[in-house]
Protein backbone atom coordinates (compact mmCIF):
# COMPACT_ATOMS: atom_id res chain seq x y z
CA UNK A 1 0.00 0.00 0.00
CA UNK A 2 1.43 3.35 -1.01
CA UNK A 3 1.78 6.32 1.34
CA UNK A 4 -1.27 8.31 0.13
CA UNK A 5 -3.61 5.36 0.69
CA UNK A 6 -2.16 4.75 4.13
CA UNK A 7 -2.82 8.38 5.06
CA UNK A 8 -6.42 8.13 3.83
CA UNK A 9 -6.85 4.94 5.82
CA UNK A 10 -5.53 6.56 8.97
CA UNK A 11 -7.90 9.52 8.52
CA UNK A 12 -10.89 7.20 7.98
CA UNK A 13 -10.02 5.16 11.07
CA UNK A 14 -9.61 8.40 13.04
CA UNK A 15 -13.01 9.62 11.91
CA UNK A 16 -14.62 6.32 12.90
CA UNK A 17 -12.90 6.57 16.29
CA UNK A 18 -14.23 10.08 16.81
CA UNK A 19 -17.72 8.97 15.78
CA UNK A 20 -17.51 6.06 18.24
CA UNK A 21 -16.40 8.40 21.06
CA UNK A 22 -19.20 10.86 20.28
CA UNK A 23 -21.78 8.06 20.18
CA UNK A 24 -20.70 6.80 23.59
CA UNK A 25 -20.61 10.37 24.96
CA UNK A 26 -24.19 10.94 23.86
CA UNK A 27 -25.40 7.62 25.23
CA UNK A 28 -23.43 7.63 28.46
CA UNK A 29 -23.32 11.28 29.46
CA UNK A 30 -25.98 13.20 27.55
CA UNK A 31 -28.80 10.66 27.41
CA UNK A 32 -30.54 11.94 30.53
CA UNK A 33 -30.26 15.56 29.42
CA UNK A 34 -31.71 14.83 25.97
CA UNK A 35 -34.38 12.53 27.38
CA UNK A 36 -35.52 15.15 29.91
CA UNK A 37 -35.18 18.21 27.68
CA UNK A 38 -38.32 20.33 27.84
CA UNK A 39 -38.36 20.61 24.05
CA UNK A 40 -38.32 16.83 23.50
CA UNK A 41 -41.73 15.95 22.05
CA UNK A 42 -41.60 12.38 23.38
CA UNK A 43 -40.96 13.72 26.87
CA UNK A 44 -44.04 15.92 26.59
CA UNK A 45 -46.24 13.02 25.51
CA UNK A 46 -44.90 10.77 28.26
CA UNK A 47 -45.15 13.47 30.93
CA UNK A 48 -48.74 14.29 30.05
CA UNK A 49 -49.78 10.63 30.38
CA UNK A 50 -49.42 11.05 34.15
CA UNK A 51 -51.54 13.49 36.13
CA UNK A 52 -49.33 16.19 37.63
CA UNK A 53 -49.72 16.81 41.35
CA UNK A 54 -51.50 19.79 42.86
CA UNK A 55 -50.06 22.90 44.46
CA UNK A 56 -52.22 23.99 47.39
CA UNK A 57 -52.21 26.80 49.93
CA UNK A 58 -52.36 26.19 53.69
CA UNK A 59 -55.60 24.34 54.38
CA UNK A 60 -55.35 22.32 51.16
CA UNK A 61 -57.13 24.60 48.65
CA UNK A 62 -55.60 23.91 45.20
CA UNK A 63 -54.11 26.82 43.26
CA UNK A 64 -52.60 24.60 40.53
CA UNK A 65 -54.00 21.32 39.28
CA UNK A 66 -54.13 19.08 36.20
CA UNK A 67 -57.49 18.10 34.72
CA UNK A 68 -58.26 15.34 32.16
CA UNK A 69 -58.64 16.26 28.48
CA UNK A 70 -59.67 14.44 25.30
CA UNK A 71 -56.63 15.37 23.23
CA UNK A 72 -53.22 13.73 22.77
CA UNK A 73 -51.89 15.34 25.93
CA UNK A 74 -54.07 13.64 28.52
CA UNK A 75 -54.02 16.44 31.12
CA UNK A 76 -54.24 20.23 31.07
CA UNK A 77 -52.46 22.33 33.71
CA UNK A 78 -54.86 24.85 35.24
CA UNK A 79 -54.70 27.58 37.89
CA UNK A 80 -58.28 27.71 39.18
CA UNK A 81 -58.14 30.10 42.13
CA UNK A 82 -57.61 33.83 41.55
CA UNK A 83 -54.66 33.10 39.22
CA UNK A 84 -53.31 36.66 39.12
CA UNK A 85 -52.95 36.68 42.90
CA UNK A 86 -51.01 33.42 42.99
CA UNK A 87 -49.01 33.56 39.72
CA UNK A 88 -45.81 34.92 41.37
CA UNK A 89 -45.85 31.84 43.60
CA UNK A 90 -47.04 28.99 41.37
CA UNK A 91 -45.41 30.22 38.19
CA UNK A 92 -46.52 28.11 35.22
CA UNK A 93 -45.83 24.75 33.60
CA UNK A 94 -46.01 25.16 29.80
CA UNK A 95 -46.31 22.28 27.35
CA UNK A 96 -43.03 23.37 25.78
CA UNK A 97 -40.29 25.27 27.57
CA UNK A 98 -39.20 25.79 31.15
CA UNK A 99 -41.54 25.85 34.11
CA UNK A 100 -41.15 28.70 36.61
CA UNK A 101 -41.35 29.32 40.37
CA UNK A 102 -42.85 26.45 42.44
CA UNK A 103 -43.76 24.57 39.25
CA UNK A 104 -40.04 24.49 38.47
CA UNK A 105 -38.59 24.25 41.97
CA UNK A 106 -40.67 21.17 42.78
CA UNK A 107 -41.01 19.81 39.25
CA UNK A 108 -39.54 16.32 39.93
CA UNK A 109 -42.00 15.81 42.79
CA UNK A 110 -45.03 17.28 41.00
CA UNK A 111 -44.32 15.20 37.89
CA UNK A 112 -43.93 12.00 39.94
CA UNK A 113 -40.28 11.43 39.01
CA UNK A 114 -38.72 12.24 42.39
CA UNK A 115 -36.84 9.55 44.31
CA UNK A 116 -39.28 10.01 47.19
CA UNK A 117 -42.06 8.64 44.94
CA UNK A 118 -40.15 5.55 43.77
CA UNK A 119 -42.38 3.17 45.73
CA UNK A 120 -45.44 4.71 44.07
CA UNK A 121 -43.97 4.02 40.64
CA UNK A 122 -42.91 0.52 41.68
CA UNK A 123 -46.38 -0.28 42.99
CA UNK A 124 -47.93 0.92 39.75
CA UNK A 125 -45.54 -1.25 37.75
CA UNK A 126 -46.77 -4.40 39.49
CA UNK A 127 -50.45 -3.50 39.82
CA UNK A 128 -50.95 -1.76 36.49
CA UNK A 129 -52.54 1.19 38.26
CA UNK A 130 -52.03 4.70 36.97
CA UNK A 131 -49.58 6.82 38.90
CA UNK A 132 -49.83 10.54 39.50
CA UNK A 133 -47.44 13.20 40.68
CA UNK A 134 -46.89 14.27 44.26
CA UNK A 135 -48.59 17.26 45.86
CA UNK A 136 -47.03 20.44 47.24
CA UNK A 137 -48.61 22.11 50.26
CA UNK A 138 -47.50 25.72 50.67
CA UNK A 139 -47.16 27.95 53.71
CA UNK A 140 -49.24 30.64 51.96
CA UNK A 141 -52.32 31.78 53.88
CA UNK A 142 -55.19 32.14 51.37
CA UNK A 143 -56.87 35.11 53.07
CA UNK A 144 -53.58 36.99 53.51
CA UNK A 145 -52.41 36.37 49.94
CA UNK A 146 -55.65 37.57 48.42
CA UNK A 147 -55.85 40.58 50.74
CA UNK A 148 -52.30 41.58 49.83
CA UNK A 149 -53.01 41.33 46.12
CA UNK A 150 -56.39 43.09 46.29
CA UNK A 151 -55.00 45.99 48.32
CA UNK A 152 -52.12 46.42 45.90
CA UNK A 153 -54.48 46.46 42.92
CA UNK A 154 -57.02 48.77 44.58
CA UNK A 155 -54.65 51.06 46.48
CA UNK A 156 -55.85 54.60 47.16
CA UNK A 157 -53.15 56.27 45.04
CA UNK A 158 -53.68 54.47 41.76
CA UNK A 159 -50.19 52.97 41.87
CA UNK A 160 -49.79 50.20 39.27
CA UNK A 161 -46.55 48.55 40.41
CA UNK A 162 -45.94 47.18 43.89
CA UNK A 163 -45.28 44.22 46.14
CA UNK A 164 -46.29 42.92 49.55
CA UNK A 165 -44.75 40.17 51.70
CA UNK A 166 -45.88 38.66 55.00
CA UNK A 167 -43.73 36.27 57.06
CA UNK A 168 -44.04 34.29 60.26
CA UNK A 169 -41.05 35.69 62.19
CA UNK A 170 -40.71 32.65 64.43
CA UNK A 171 -40.44 30.09 61.62
CA UNK A 172 -39.69 32.01 58.42
CA UNK A 173 -42.82 30.65 56.70
CA UNK A 174 -44.04 32.94 53.93
CA UNK A 175 -47.70 33.77 54.55
CA UNK A 176 -48.19 36.07 51.55
CA UNK A 177 -46.13 37.22 48.57
CA UNK A 178 -48.03 39.38 46.10
CA UNK A 179 -46.91 41.61 43.24
CA UNK A 180 -48.56 43.89 40.71
CA UNK A 181 -49.10 43.95 37.85
CA UNK A 182 -49.55 40.21 37.52
CA UNK A 183 -50.67 37.77 34.82
CA UNK A 184 -52.89 34.73 34.20
CA UNK A 185 -50.71 31.61 33.85
CA UNK A 186 -53.66 29.74 32.26
CA UNK A 187 -52.89 31.63 29.04
CA UNK A 188 -49.42 30.05 28.85
CA UNK A 189 -50.34 26.45 29.70
CA UNK A 190 -52.92 25.81 26.95
CA UNK A 191 -52.18 22.88 24.63
CA UNK A 192 -52.29 25.13 21.56
CA UNK A 193 -48.57 25.82 21.23
CA UNK A 194 -49.04 28.87 19.02
CA UNK A 195 -51.57 30.47 21.34
CA UNK A 196 -49.39 29.75 24.38
CA UNK A 197 -46.29 31.24 22.73
CA UNK A 198 -48.20 34.33 21.61
CA UNK A 199 -49.53 34.85 25.14
CA UNK A 200 -46.05 34.53 26.61
CA UNK A 201 -44.50 36.91 24.09
CA UNK A 202 -47.19 39.50 24.72
CA UNK A 203 -46.59 39.33 28.47
CA UNK A 204 -42.82 39.36 28.03
CA UNK A 205 -42.98 42.50 25.86
CA UNK A 206 -45.31 44.36 28.21
CA UNK A 207 -43.43 47.45 29.46
CA UNK A 208 -45.08 47.01 32.89
CA UNK A 209 -43.33 43.62 33.27
CA UNK A 210 -46.19 41.50 34.64
CA UNK A 211 -43.94 38.42 34.66
CA UNK A 212 -41.58 40.12 37.14
CA UNK A 213 -42.03 39.27 40.81
CA UNK A 214 -41.21 42.62 42.39
CA UNK A 215 -41.13 41.03 45.84
CA UNK A 216 -38.02 38.99 45.05
CA UNK A 217 -36.62 39.69 41.58
CA UNK A 218 -36.02 43.43 41.70
CA UNK A 219 -34.35 45.81 44.12
CA UNK A 220 -35.30 49.39 44.92
CA UNK A 221 -33.98 52.30 47.01
CA UNK A 222 -35.38 51.66 50.53
CA UNK A 223 -35.50 55.25 51.72
CA UNK A 224 -35.92 55.69 55.46
CA UNK A 225 -36.50 51.99 56.14
CA UNK A 226 -32.68 51.87 56.04
CA UNK A 227 -32.74 53.75 59.35
CA UNK A 228 -33.65 50.44 61.01
CA UNK A 229 -30.22 49.11 60.00
CA UNK A 230 -28.45 52.26 61.21
CA UNK A 231 -30.34 52.07 64.53
CA UNK A 232 -29.32 48.43 64.95
CA UNK A 233 -25.68 49.28 64.25
CA UNK A 234 -25.73 52.12 66.79
CA UNK A 235 -27.41 50.08 69.53
CA UNK A 236 -25.11 47.11 68.89
CA UNK A 237 -22.03 49.30 69.27
CA UNK A 238 -22.74 49.64 73.00
CA UNK A 239 -22.50 53.42 72.87
CA UNK A 240 -26.17 54.14 72.29
CA UNK A 241 -29.57 53.44 73.82
CA UNK A 242 -32.99 54.55 72.53
CA UNK A 243 -32.70 57.61 74.80
CA UNK A 244 -29.22 58.63 73.67
CA UNK A 245 -29.05 62.11 72.16
CA UNK A 246 -27.70 62.23 68.61
CA UNK A 247 -26.83 65.28 66.52
CA UNK A 248 -29.59 66.48 64.22
CA UNK A 249 -30.88 69.86 63.03
CA UNK A 250 -32.70 71.19 59.97
CA UNK A 251 -29.92 70.40 57.48
CA UNK A 252 -26.56 68.66 57.22
CA UNK A 253 -23.67 69.18 54.82
CA UNK A 254 -21.37 66.14 55.22
CA UNK A 255 -18.36 67.83 53.60
CA UNK A 256 -17.89 71.54 54.28
CA UNK A 257 -17.99 73.35 50.98
CA UNK A 258 -18.91 70.08 49.27
CA UNK A 259 -22.12 71.51 47.89
CA UNK A 260 -24.29 68.58 49.02
CA UNK A 261 -26.79 69.13 51.84
CA UNK A 262 -29.31 66.74 53.42
CA UNK A 263 -32.64 68.17 54.55
CA UNK A 264 -35.55 66.75 56.50
CA UNK A 265 -38.87 66.04 54.81
CA UNK A 266 -40.52 68.92 56.70
CA UNK A 267 -39.18 71.86 58.76
CA UNK A 268 -41.02 70.55 61.83
CA UNK A 269 -38.94 67.35 61.88
CA UNK A 270 -35.99 67.43 64.32
CA UNK A 271 -35.16 71.16 63.95
CA UNK A 272 -33.15 71.21 67.18
CA UNK A 273 -29.41 70.46 67.31
CA UNK A 274 -30.00 67.13 69.11
CA UNK A 275 -32.71 64.50 69.38
CA UNK A 276 -33.00 61.12 71.10
CA UNK A 277 -32.45 58.06 68.92
CA UNK A 278 -35.99 56.77 69.47
CA UNK A 279 -37.53 60.12 68.56
CA UNK A 280 -35.28 60.39 65.51
CA UNK A 281 -36.68 57.08 64.22
CA UNK A 282 -40.23 58.05 65.20
CA UNK A 283 -40.04 61.33 63.28
CA UNK A 284 -37.80 59.90 60.52
CA UNK A 285 -35.07 62.49 61.03
CA UNK A 286 -32.85 62.50 57.92
CA UNK A 287 -30.14 64.75 59.33
CA UNK A 288 -29.88 62.74 62.53
CA UNK A 289 -29.43 59.41 60.79
CA UNK A 290 -27.12 60.82 58.13
CA UNK A 291 -24.84 62.18 60.87
CA UNK A 292 -25.16 58.98 62.88
CA UNK A 293 -24.12 56.88 59.88
CA UNK A 294 -21.06 59.06 59.31
CA UNK A 295 -20.16 58.80 63.01
CA UNK A 296 -20.48 55.01 63.00
CA UNK A 297 -18.51 54.71 59.76
CA UNK A 298 -19.10 52.66 56.64
CA UNK A 299 -17.53 49.56 58.20
CA UNK A 300 -20.14 49.25 60.94
CA UNK A 301 -22.99 50.22 58.62
CA UNK A 302 -22.02 47.65 55.98
CA UNK A 303 -21.33 44.94 58.56
CA UNK A 304 -24.78 45.34 60.11
CA UNK A 305 -26.47 45.46 56.71
CA UNK A 306 -24.70 42.28 55.65
CA UNK A 307 -25.66 40.57 58.91
CA UNK A 308 -29.29 41.33 58.06
CA UNK A 309 -28.90 39.81 54.58
CA UNK A 310 -27.53 42.51 52.26
CA UNK A 311 -25.19 41.20 49.54
CA UNK A 312 -26.45 37.60 49.93
CA UNK A 313 -26.70 35.85 46.56
CA UNK A 314 -27.76 32.39 47.73
CA UNK A 315 -31.17 33.05 49.32
CA UNK A 316 -33.75 30.72 47.76
CA UNK A 317 -37.35 30.17 48.83
CA UNK A 318 -38.09 26.64 47.59
CA UNK A 319 -36.62 23.57 45.95
CA UNK A 320 -33.11 22.35 45.35
CA UNK A 321 -32.84 24.31 42.11
CA UNK A 322 -31.50 27.62 43.38
CA UNK A 323 -32.36 29.41 40.15
CA UNK A 324 -36.09 28.67 40.45
CA UNK A 325 -36.99 30.82 43.46
CA UNK A 326 -33.85 32.84 44.15
CA UNK A 327 -34.12 36.25 45.80
CA UNK A 328 -32.12 39.01 44.11
CA UNK A 329 -29.22 40.31 46.18
CA UNK A 330 -29.74 43.59 48.03
CA UNK A 331 -26.82 46.03 48.12
CA UNK A 332 -25.50 48.88 50.25
CA UNK A 333 -23.37 50.34 47.46
CA UNK A 334 -19.94 51.94 47.76
CA UNK A 335 -19.31 54.28 50.69
CA UNK A 336 -15.58 54.88 50.31
CA UNK A 337 -13.47 56.93 47.94
CA UNK A 338 -10.64 55.78 45.69
CA UNK A 339 -8.26 56.02 48.66
CA UNK A 340 -10.32 53.50 50.64
CA UNK A 341 -11.40 56.07 53.22
CA UNK A 342 -15.02 56.82 54.02
CA UNK A 343 -16.75 59.25 51.68
CA UNK A 344 -18.95 61.24 54.11
CA UNK A 345 -21.37 62.22 51.34
CA UNK A 346 -21.83 58.58 50.34
CA UNK A 347 -22.15 57.31 53.92
CA UNK A 348 -24.66 60.04 54.79
CA UNK A 349 -26.87 59.38 51.78
CA UNK A 350 -26.64 55.60 52.18
CA UNK A 351 -27.64 55.90 55.85
CA UNK A 352 -31.03 57.28 54.82
CA UNK A 353 -31.51 54.64 52.11
CA UNK A 354 -30.50 56.67 49.08
CA UNK A 355 -27.59 56.77 46.62
CA UNK A 356 -26.79 53.15 45.63
CA UNK A 357 -28.63 51.28 48.41
CA UNK A 358 -31.05 48.73 46.90
CA UNK A 359 -33.37 46.30 48.70
CA UNK A 360 -35.96 43.67 47.76
CA UNK A 361 -39.33 43.77 49.54
CA UNK A 362 -38.58 40.20 50.70
CA UNK A 363 -35.46 41.39 52.55
CA UNK A 364 -37.45 44.30 53.97
CA UNK A 365 -39.90 41.82 55.52
CA UNK A 366 -37.01 39.69 56.78
CA UNK A 367 -35.45 42.70 58.54
CA UNK A 368 -38.71 43.42 60.37
CA UNK A 369 -39.15 39.71 61.16
CA UNK A 370 -35.66 39.50 62.66
CA UNK A 371 -36.38 42.42 65.02
CA UNK A 372 -39.70 40.85 66.05
CA UNK A 373 -38.08 37.45 66.58
CA UNK A 374 -35.61 38.64 69.19
CA UNK A 375 -32.77 39.23 66.73
CA UNK A 376 -32.85 35.72 65.21
CA UNK A 377 -33.03 35.69 61.41
CA UNK A 378 -34.93 32.78 59.89
CA UNK A 379 -34.71 31.28 56.41
CA UNK A 380 -37.91 32.21 54.52
CA UNK A 381 -39.65 29.28 52.84
CA UNK A 382 -42.75 28.59 50.73
CA UNK A 383 -43.17 24.82 50.90
CA UNK A 384 -44.67 23.40 54.07
CA UNK A 385 -45.02 19.74 53.03
CA UNK A 386 -44.49 17.42 50.10
CA UNK A 387 -47.24 14.82 49.95
CA UNK A 388 -47.53 11.56 48.04
CA UNK A 389 -50.59 11.04 45.80
CA UNK A 390 -52.42 9.49 48.78
CA UNK A 391 -51.63 12.69 50.77
CA UNK A 392 -49.19 11.01 53.14
CA UNK A 393 -46.34 13.37 54.01
CA UNK A 394 -42.98 12.49 52.48
CA UNK A 395 -41.16 15.55 53.83
CA UNK A 396 -41.87 18.67 55.85
CA UNK A 397 -39.83 21.85 56.03
CA UNK A 398 -38.26 22.55 59.40
CA UNK A 399 -37.53 26.17 60.40
CA UNK A 400 -33.88 27.06 59.94
CA UNK A 401 -31.88 29.85 61.54
CA UNK A 402 -29.62 31.84 59.23
CA UNK A 403 -27.84 33.93 61.87
CA UNK A 404 -28.41 36.40 64.71
CA UNK A 405 -27.54 39.94 63.55
CA UNK A 406 -28.47 41.58 66.86
CA UNK A 407 -28.72 40.48 70.47
CA UNK A 408 -32.05 39.89 72.19
CA UNK A 409 -31.49 43.10 74.17
CA UNK A 410 -30.91 45.18 71.06
CA UNK A 411 -33.96 43.55 69.46
CA UNK A 412 -36.10 44.65 72.42
CA UNK A 413 -34.83 48.21 72.03
CA UNK A 414 -35.53 48.07 68.30
CA UNK A 415 -39.06 46.79 68.96
CA UNK A 416 -39.67 49.69 71.33
CA UNK A 417 -38.40 52.20 68.76
CA UNK A 418 -40.40 50.75 65.87
CA UNK A 419 -43.57 50.56 67.97
CA UNK A 420 -43.08 54.26 68.70
CA UNK A 421 -43.03 54.92 64.92
CA UNK A 422 -46.50 53.37 64.58
CA UNK A 423 -47.96 54.81 67.78
CA UNK A 424 -46.55 58.33 67.58
CA UNK A 425 -44.88 58.85 64.22
CA UNK A 426 -45.06 58.25 60.50
CA UNK A 427 -46.58 54.75 60.63
CA UNK A 428 -49.87 55.45 62.40
CA UNK A 429 -51.98 53.93 59.61
CA UNK A 430 -50.59 50.50 60.47
CA UNK A 431 -52.04 50.53 63.99
CA UNK A 432 -54.10 47.54 65.15
CA UNK A 433 -56.02 47.88 68.40
CA UNK A 434 -54.90 45.45 71.09
CA UNK A 435 -51.63 44.50 69.40
CA UNK A 436 -48.04 45.73 69.51
CA UNK A 437 -47.42 46.97 65.98
CA UNK A 438 -44.03 48.37 65.06
CA UNK A 439 -42.58 49.51 61.79
CA UNK A 440 -40.77 52.05 59.68
CA UNK A 441 -41.96 54.04 56.71
CA UNK A 442 -39.77 54.99 53.79
CA UNK A 443 -39.98 57.53 50.99
CA UNK A 444 -37.30 56.87 48.41
CA UNK A 445 -36.12 59.21 45.71
CA UNK A 446 -35.10 57.42 42.53
CA UNK A 447 -33.87 57.87 38.98
CA UNK A 448 -37.38 57.52 37.57
CA UNK A 449 -39.51 60.55 36.77
CA UNK A 450 -42.87 59.37 38.11
CA UNK A 451 -42.53 60.07 41.83
CA UNK A 452 -40.91 58.71 44.98
CA UNK A 453 -41.30 55.09 46.05
CA UNK A 454 -43.34 54.36 49.18
CA UNK A 455 -42.31 51.72 51.75
CA UNK A 456 -43.42 50.24 55.03
CA UNK A 457 -41.73 47.39 56.90
CA UNK A 458 -43.07 46.24 60.23
CA UNK A 459 -44.42 43.57 62.54
CA UNK A 460 -47.34 42.69 64.79
CA UNK A 461 -46.87 41.14 68.25
CA UNK A 462 -49.11 40.05 71.09
CA UNK A 463 -47.80 39.81 74.65
CA UNK A 464 -44.28 40.31 73.23
CA UNK A 465 -44.63 37.27 70.94
CA UNK A 466 -44.30 37.81 67.18
CA UNK A 467 -47.29 37.09 64.95
CA UNK A 468 -46.22 38.32 61.54
CA UNK A 469 -43.84 40.68 59.77
CA UNK A 470 -44.55 42.55 56.56
CA UNK A 471 -43.10 44.71 53.84
CA UNK A 472 -45.17 46.76 51.42
CA UNK A 473 -43.61 48.56 48.45
CA UNK A 474 -45.41 51.00 46.13
CA UNK A 475 -43.38 52.06 43.10
CA UNK A 476 -43.48 55.76 42.12
CA UNK A 477 -46.26 56.37 44.64
CA UNK A 478 -45.41 60.01 45.33
CA UNK A 479 -45.28 61.90 48.65
CA UNK A 480 -48.11 59.89 50.27
CA UNK A 481 -46.75 56.51 49.24
CA UNK A 482 -45.31 55.49 52.61
CA UNK A 483 -48.57 56.33 54.39
CA UNK A 484 -50.53 54.21 51.93
CA UNK A 485 -47.98 51.39 52.28
CA UNK A 486 -48.48 51.52 56.06
CA UNK A 487 -52.26 51.27 55.61
CA UNK A 488 -51.93 48.23 53.34
CA UNK A 489 -49.45 46.65 55.77
CA UNK A 490 -51.87 47.17 58.65
CA UNK A 491 -54.65 45.48 56.68
CA UNK A 492 -52.38 42.56 55.82
CA UNK A 493 -51.27 42.04 59.43
CA UNK A 494 -54.88 42.35 60.60
CA UNK A 495 -55.87 39.61 58.14
CA UNK A 496 -53.21 37.26 59.50
CA UNK A 497 -54.32 38.01 63.07
CA UNK A 498 -57.96 37.28 62.20
CA UNK A 499 -57.10 34.07 60.32
CA UNK A 500 -55.24 32.79 63.36
CA UNK A 501 -58.14 33.58 65.64
CA UNK A 502 -56.19 36.02 67.79
CA UNK A 503 -57.84 38.83 69.73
Amino acid sequence: MNAPLRRVGVVVIGLFALLFVNLNYVQAYKADAYRNDDHNGRVQLTEYQRQRGTIAVAGGVPIAQSVPTNDQLKYLRQYPLNPLAYAPITGYKPVSGLATNIERAEDPFLSGNADALFTERLRAMFTGAKTSGGNVLLTIMKSAQEKAYDDLVHNNLGVKNGAAVALDPASGAILAMATTPSYDPNQITVHDATAAQNAFEQLNKDKNQPLLNRATQNTFPPGSTMKVIISAAALSSGSYTPQTLIDAGPNYTPVAGGGFTIHNAHPSICPDPQITLILALTQSCNTGFAKLGVTLGSGKVKAMAQAFGFEATDLTLAGKDNTAMTVAASHTGAMTGSDGRDDPNAVAQSSIGQLDVRVTPMLGAMIAATVANGGVRRQPYLVDKLQAPDLTTTSQTEPRTLNQPISAGVARDMQQMMISVVQNGTGKKAQIAGFQVGGKTGTAQNDETSGDHGWFIGFAMKDNKPICAVAVFLQNAGPNGSSEAARIAGNLMRTVITERGLK
